[in-house]
């Protein structure tokens, strides 16, 4: 079965329908939910095989619900439904939509590496590489390889055995009949037989790549046994040159195979999985198993995961796994029971053309295996947390600087810093960069269009008392952390107008040194001079010129100014067009945007010819487009 997203019917989505409307008309049907917040953004997605019945309970007060879940739901103010043909659809669906969106309230896998496949090509002589990118285009594909000895040593090995093309040509009949190119070196030294040359037939050279792709898969014992059958077949009629090199394929398969680690004497395919959950982070692991030998191992970290029990998280696990999974075995070994297994089930048995199982083992050797998958999960966990602590020590060396010019009495280590940009009054807007750690942290960034300052006023001191109100409000209204620094830029006046509205929120106490500890950081820096101002102080606060702390500071304002400045430009340039284009009678916004796209600016609508001008918006239009401009042009 396809992990593509199935056929859908999306209902309820006009906005006028209210929550409680929506939830009264519910269908009895299987498919996915999504919880929406009053931005539209997706807080959680759910699957389930009767839709009325499932979102309906998030709502029963006499449900108990994870804290978590509570949490969400009093965000929620609207749910989204799509509706599915079956129960496995709607499974295969809320994966996508998961890994698509990572929604807050939802376990969410991190694997943000590109692994290693290797790939068999769909050709009529198949060429065998590595690859990160994956197509639908009919090849076949072999890992991914997270430890990239064991992909080399995989190609290596087969590349050593089978006389495997290496060539980049797509070779047919044709190819060969035209003979675009001679046999290259490989050919010589018995590297390649040669199909560029129609010199092995094509049947014989898919053939080997079918036993390529078997010791990819690591069925290897298939492999030797035909190998062996060939090497008999081919003494017996006297071909020993022949049978030698079926023979030493076979040692060279023995040797590559005595490798693997057997962790399974009854020689099965397997994929084991297991997890380690901490606080709100988890670690899963994947030992994929065949023929009992170790093939690889693939580990996902997990966050959102606290409160969540076993069968959830496990689920997910293979649920985000076996979305992106090429080879399906014939068992899969969990390590707690999950709520959805018939599904899964079909979904995988699906994707193999063939019936899978679903073990849960107590006891004996599969116990034993799911506890060293279990390990595994373990010391990569803690392996993350180490990370994250040495991370969390970690304080570049300008914000120590600047915490030792400054005498704040933790690091800065978020810096929020805003700017004030417009053109005599008009289009007034201010920026707000952020930098953690000395580095400017993008997806943070906000904009703001002034809105209580007149553009005849000219006021930057009120613009910077708005635009710090509306920031500082909505972070007190989220409960969010607030920046271990504020900086404006600007002089004492500037600095002034933030502290007063810091001081209206509670954020700075009244009579407060810059260095108390109990009230919100915040300086100012002035272009001219590069001088640093702090709150109570009259003389500027002296930082050498080469200090790594004063060039975080210009770093950090120059990339609010620019920002700033961006913004600004892109309103103005926008009202410019606009207008110009709006004062000609019968042109609104329609027609100026036609305009535009045809002719790239306000210059080329200008002196376009009025049988251009007509063939995009007509003759009539086009005739008092050219009457404007004539007249304007008359008028200068």
């Amino acid at each position: 079965m396809s992990t593509e997203q199935p056929a859908i019917e999306i209902s309820f989505t006009t906005d006028d329908v209210s929550l409680e409307e929506k939830l009264d008309n519910l269908p009895m049907q299987p498919g996915v939910y999504q919880f929406k917040n009053a931005e539209g953004k997706i807080l959680y997605v759910g699957k389930a095989k009767i839709l009325r019945n499932r979102v309906r309970q998030y709502f029963h007060k006499s449900r108990q619900l994870d804290p978590r879940i509570v949490l969400m739901i009093s965000k929620a103010t609207d749910v989204e439904i799509i509706t599915t043909d079956s129960e496995v659809e709607a499974l295969i669906l809320e994966a996508n939509l998961i890994k698509m969106h990572k929604p807050r309230y939802n376990v969410n896998l991190k694997d943000d590496k590109s692994y290693p496949f290797i790939v068999v090509t769909n050709e009529p002589y198949p060429r065998v590489f590595v690859t990160r990118r994956v197509k639908r285009d009919g090849s076949r594909y072999f890992g991914p390889y997270t430890d990239v000895s064991t992909m080399r040593s995989a190609l290596k090995t087969v590349r050593d055995i089978f006389m495997i093309r290496s060539c980049n040509y797509f070779i047919n009949d044709d190819f060969i009949q035209k003979k675009k190119t001679r046999v290259c070196l490989d050919y010589h030294i018995k590297k390649c037989e040669g199909p560029c040359e129609g010199l092995i037939s094509q049947e014989r050279y898919n053939s080997m790549i079918g036993q390529v792709a078997q010791v990819l898969e690591g069925k290897t014992s298939g492999v030797l046994k035909t190998l062996e059958e060939q090497m008999k077949s081919a003494a017996t009629e006297l071909r020993f040159e022949e049978a030698a090199l079926y023979r030493n394929r076979m040692t060279e398969l023995e040797v590559y195979s005595s490798k693997q680690k057997v962790v399974d004497m009854e020689l099965h395919d397997r994929d084991i999985f297991a997890f380690a959950a901490e606080g709100d982070d988890a670690c899963g692991v994947v030992f994929k198993i065949r023929e009992g030998k170790v093939l690889g191992r693939r580990h996902f970290y997990m966050n959102s995961v606290e409160g969540k029990n076993d069968s959830e998280i496990i689920e997910t696990l293979v649920q985000r796994y076996y979305l992106d999974a090429i080879d399906v075995p014939a068992e899969i070994v969990l390590p707690a029971v999950i709520e959805n297994e018939n599904s899964i089930r079909e979904w995988l048995g699906g994707k193999r053309d063939s019936k899978l199982s679903i073990i849960v083992p107590e006891e004996g050797e599969l116990a034993k295996l799911v506890a060293m998958t279990r390990n595994n999960a373990k010391y990569l966990l803690d392996e993350l947390k180490l990370q994250k602590m040495k991370r969390e020590e970690f304080v570049p060396h300008a914000v120590q600087s600047l915490q030792r010019d400054l005498r704040m009495k933790k690091p800065p280590r978020r810096i929020e810093c805003f700017d004030i940009s417009h053109f005599q009054g008009t289009e007034t807007v201010a920026s707000m960069v952020v930098f953690e750690d000395s580095k400017p942290k993008k997806s943070d960034y906000r904009k703001f269009k002034i809105q209580t300052v007149a553009p005849a006023d000219v006021n930057d001191f009120a613009s910077m008392r708005e635009v710090i109100r509306r920031r500082y409000t909505r972070v007190l209204e989220e409960q969010s952390e607030m920046p271990d620094l504020i900086v404006v830029d600007g002089g004492k006046g500037q600095l002034s107008s933030a502290v007063e509205v810091l001081k209206e929120l509670g954020l700075y106490a009244k009579g407060a040194s810059a260095s108390d500890g109990e009230s919100q950081p915040i300086i100012s820096l002035a272009k001219r001079l590069e001088e640093v101002f702090v709150p109570g102080e009259s003389d500027p606060v002296f930082i050498p010129k080469t200090s790594s702390a004063l060039r975080l500071l210009q770093q950090v304002r120059d990339e609010a100014h620019r920002f700033a400045i961006t913004f600004h430009r892109s309103l103005r340039a926008k009202r410019t067009l606009q207008t110009e284009l709006d004062l000609i009678e019968g042109i609104g916004k329609k027609r100026a945007k036609e305009l535009l796209e045809a002719f790239g600016s306000v210059q080329g609508v200008k002196f376009a010819t009025e049988v251009q001008l007509a063939e995009v918006v007509g003759e009539k239009i086009a005739v008092k487009v050219k009457e404007y401009f004539d007249d304007d042009a008359a008028t200068t």
